[in-house]
């Protein structure tokens, strides 16, 4: 192979989970959603899911709006919605800061650390594409004890665009020359495919949903792996 290796890493999801999420909203309001028989961890996935919906549909709108403001005002319309019928009297706004605090703080996966040293001993350069704010997300390495320099992220924020659109991987794959091995890695299906489609490889892992729905997503993946580490391996092996 010559030219350049490079690996382009989905990171909210792939490379760190949300349970620090999912504790900070059981810790601020967990007692009272149990007692409507709502799991914290649900309720955090339903206002997640709901304000990655809105966050794309104003980005395909023409409308973008960083994932945190999108995120913030999603809050009570998500406890309507699942069955809490006066949101605001169920908790507050105070809270409800408290609670999407968690997304800030969560924790790199198990296997991030071991991935990124196997690619980069193997003369990978890793990436980073991320729907959130920079800042926010190179803490989540700097907390986990790797080193992931600041030139090495490209956010949607700056380009104004959200994945999955096509637009949004392109500045990534521009930035590489032809003949360099270019990966994009997720544990989102839908985000490897898309960036399959705009001349990625794609490297599948399924730590984060476990059933991959393949058969739904028009793209043939060469890696699919369980786990960070062997994903690794298998980009470095398909790159010889």
């Amino acid at each position: 192979m010559t030219g350049q290796k490079h690996v382009v890493f989905d990171v909210v999801g792939t490379c760190v989970s949300f349970d620090a999420f999912y504790n900070g909203i059981d810790k601020v309001i967990g007692e009272r959603l149990l007692a409507r028989n709502i799991t914290a961890r649900s309720f955090g996935f339903t206002w997640m899911t709901a304000a990655e919906l809105e966050f794309t549909f104003l980005s395909i709108s023409e409308r973008y709006k960083p994932y945190k403001e999108v995120m913030s005002a999603l809050f009570f319309r998500t406890l309507y919605m699942m069955g809490v019928e006066d949101p605001r009297a169920f908790a507050t706004e105070a809270e409800r800061d408290q609670c999407a605090q968690g997304y800030s703080e969560l924790e790199l996966r198990p296997g991030t650390k071991d991935c990124f040293a196997k690619l980069r001993d193997a003369g990978f350069t890793v990436w980073c594409l991320t729907t959130g704010d920079t800042k926010r997300v190179r803490g989540y390495f700097e907390r986990g004890g790797v080193d992931m320099p600041l030139e090495n992220f490209i956010s949607c924020d700056t380009a104004g665009v959200a994945k999955p659109a096509l637009a949004a991987y392109r500045p990534a794959l521009a930035q590489f020359k032809e003949e360099d091995a270019k990966w994009f890695a997720a544990a989102h299906m839908w985000d490897v495919t898309a960036a399959v489609k705009v001349g990625f490889r794609g490297a599948y892992c399924t730590v984060y949903e476990k059933e991959s729905c393949a058969e739904i997503f028009d793209s043939e993946l060469e890696v699919v792996e369980d786990t960070l580490p062997a994903m690794a391996d298998k980009i470095i092996a398909a790159s010889l």
